[in-house]
């Protein structure tokens, strides 16, 4: 089984297109994305939640 631990929750949904999930985090305000499959937006999702924080860090936002 897949393992990928994220600091805060995430949500995945399936979109009308079947090649394609979305998925955001209700903890982190504007974070989005999209990947071709649940495992595909784990991994943008974890890299991508810190990059996230890394740039409201940087504007001074919390």
């Amino acid at each position: 089984p897949l393992m990928i631990e994220l600091k805060y929750s995430l949500v995945i949904e399936a979109t009308a297109d079947p090649g394609f999930f979305s998925f955001y985090s209700p903890d982190l305000e504007g974070f989005t994305g999209v990947g071709h499959s649940v495992e595909d937006c784990l991994y943008k999702a974890k890299w991508g939640m810190e990059e996230h924080i890394n740039l409201l860090k940087e504007k001074g936002l919390p």
